[in-house]
């Protein structure tokens, strides 16, 4: 027995070295790579203040931020920011562009249509809880800043409505997909001269409290010195609070709150050593954590990394993306620059510079007091008397100038003085001012493009999430048809990703979808053959302009349509359903024929589809013998 003990205590005193060891290595890992990303740092925390307004610094050789001094005491450092304005234009524009992601059958199979229109409600009630529409906004403004932002799709476990009790009588939930904000400042890869897919590890740092390492982890650690904290940026998903941590740390040397840790999840890819890939979380110096990755995120069901990257500007063999106002920082210094000087030059012309001979005036109270109106100047005499200056006008080189570089701002950023409310004198047709909104959205195609990747890829980690962590019976009310919400109960086996397409639908404006439909109508598409709007039309229309309760309360047609559509649901399940004699038989058979030909309807088997046959019959022989 004593053996055994002795035994067992030398192999937990080596487990806990051993731990010790790989704790130490991440660590080492995680400074390595800190180091090598430096400049990369920097040149996010510039853009940062001049985004901000702080444009009188740069970065210096030692890697800080260094304050610029005006050369003499009377020089003006006024900032005229055009970075910001711009910067908030492109966020507006590629914010109200955010996609709306959508799962599309990959062939007509039955199975398929199903996988995917349970993916399309998976999409739209996971996005909906995990709020992905405001986390998306967030990243946008990170990535125009920074270059690039990432979003973590994890499982959280509390989250969902709770199924009950476990053995200590904690409560159980169904839990949910996760979609949270990572700013570049916290993502470390292996490599920086690859693209995303090509890394094999990434370490993703942030500044915590050590309450939470206590909370979550059940590990008492210290807290970390303030110069490991500096350059990782706690919060993430908040990104208005971390790029005021941002600016209030680069004016306090990098200083944080005490009481703060660094926590270290490192992310490995599965290898042949190790098929399910790695995670390892460390904080003070402690191993936390040390298993697989969690979560079946890939292809086939394969475990990848639970991150999205999302780029403003790709740069080939560039791990991290670049941003607008990286090209924009030149252009404002120049710009600044020429105001300032511009205003100097005002100011001799109006304050006027005063010649004098030596020694004929007290020019230290001149000096102080300056030229006030009705001033009594006393001077030597003999003397010649003082004289102003002529500095002439002010050149017109400057005005042309500051007009050169504000042409430039637009040609750099992409976005012209139509998008920040300035309509161009010479063009006043509205073709003209819609060629340079195509224009605007032509130069910007690239992040819209970079943008509807990284939300297809989102909703495929999502659903793949799901497809893991579902069970054998989950619930899921979603908005359908009509406004009604529709209830699904699934199991994860029918669930399939790798069965169905994303694709991204363009959101239209309220504004947009109006003008659309005016269009439509004076195009006399939305018309019949007698050249009347029907009845059916009429309804969307005005739902479309939000008077359908309107409409609907004087007329009865939709709610025909409405019951028709709800019949379809419950005959696609096999029930059989009988034709009321109250119908309008007309209303039924219009939408039965519409299910019954589209393509989830051919999708149908044989046995459901004769019962859709049977009920458009019944529905016409009512119809037949009332018009007899």
């Amino acid at each position: 027995m004593q053996e055994n003990e002795q035994v067992r205590q030398m192999k937990e005193r080596e487990e806990e070295k051993r731990r010790e060891r790989l704790a130490y290595e991440i660590t080492l890992d995680f400074r390595a790579r800190r180091e090598a990303r430096r400049n990369i740092e920097n040149g996010w925390s510039l853009n940062m203040q001049f985004v901000a307004g702080n444009q009188y610094c740069d970065v210096t050789p030692e890697g800080g931020l260094e304050e610029e001094d005006a050369q003499y005491f009377w020089q003006t450092h006024r900032v005229f920011n055009h970075i910001a304005p711009t910067v908030d234009s492109r966020v507006a524009k590629l914010v109200k562009s955010i996609p709306e992601v959508k799962a599309a059958p990959f062939s007509d199979e039955d199975s398929d249509m199903r996988a995917a229109q349970l993916s399309t409600g998976i999409l739209a009630y996971a996005f909906d809880r995990a709020k992905a529409n405001e986390a998306i906004a967030d990243g946008i403004m990170w990535s125009e800043v920074c270059g690039s932002v990432f979003y973590k799709v994890c499982w959280d476990e509390t989250a969902g409505r709770k199924v009950g009790l476990d053995e200590n009588g904690m409560p159980l939930y169904e839990g949910e997909a996760c979609i949270s904000v990572t700013p570049p400042y916290e993502i470390f890869p292996d490599r920086l001269d690859c693209e995303f897919s090509a890394i094999s590890s990434l370490i993703h740092a942030q500044a915590v409290s050590t309450e939470y390492i206590a909370d979550t982890f059940g590990v008492a650690v210290a807290p970390d010195p303030e110069s490991e904290i500096s350059g990782v940026y706690s919060g993430a998903g908040i990104s208005g609070a971390a790029a005021q941590f941002t600016r209030e740390a680069s004016k306090t040397g990098g200083k944080t709150s005490p009481g703060r840790v660094i926590l270290l999840e490192r992310y490995t890819l599965p290898t042949k050593e190790h098929p399910n890939g790695k995670l390892e979380i460390v904080a003070g110096g402690k191993l936390l954590y040390e298993g697989e990755l969690p979560y079946k995120n890939g292809l086939r069901g394969e475990r990848v990394l639970p991150f999205v990257k999302q780029d403003c500007l790709k740069q080939p063999s560039r791990f991290f993306g670049s941003s607008i106002v990286d090209r924009l920082i030149p252009v404002q210094r120049a710009y600044n620059a020429v105001r300032n000087r511009k205003h100097e030059f005002l100011s001799r012309i109006a304050a006027g510079v005063l010649a004098v001979e030596d020694g004929s005036v007290d020019t230290d109270a001149l000096a102080e007091e300056g030229l006030a109106p009705g001033k009594i100047l006393v001077y030597r005499q003999g003397s010649r008397v003082p004289e102003m200056m002529n500095f002439g006008s002010i050149p017109d080189d400057f005005a042309k100038e500051e007009e050169w570089l504000e042409k430039e701002f637009s040609v750099v950023s992409g976005v012209s003085d139509l998008s920040q409310s300035s309509t161009p004198t010479r063009v006043t047709s509205a073709t003209g001012l819609q060629l340079l909104l195509s224009q605007d959205d032509s130069r910007m195609a690239a992040t819209k493009e970079n943008l509807c990747a990284a939300m297809k890829e989102i909703a495929r980690q999502v659903v793949r999430l799901y497809k893991q962590f579902a069970g054998n019976a989950r619930l899921l009310c979603v908005a359908g048809e009509g406004g009604k919400t529709q209830t699904y109960y699934f199991s994860s086996e029918e669930l399939s990703c790798d069965d169905v397409t994303f694709g991204t639908e363009q959101n239209l404006s309220a504004e947009e979808k109006k003008e659309t439909i005016l269009s439509l109508l004076s195009a006399g598409i939305l018309t019949g053959e007698d050249g009347k709007i029907p009845q059916n039309n009429k309804n969307r229309i005005l739902e479309a302009f939000g008077l359908g309760s309107y409409e609907n309360c004087r007329d009865i047609s939709a709610l025909y349509e409405e019951c028709a559509r709800e019949e379809n649901l419950k005959m696609r399940e096999g029930e059989n359903v009988r034709v009321d004699e109250l119908d309008d038989h007309e209303a039924h058979i219009a939408e039965h024929l519409r299910y019954y030909f589209s393509q989830e309807g051919r999708a149908l088997a044989a046995e459901k589809r004769k019962l859709f046959a049977e009920h458009i019959g019944e529905h016409k022989r009512s119809a037949a013998q009332i018009t007899d």
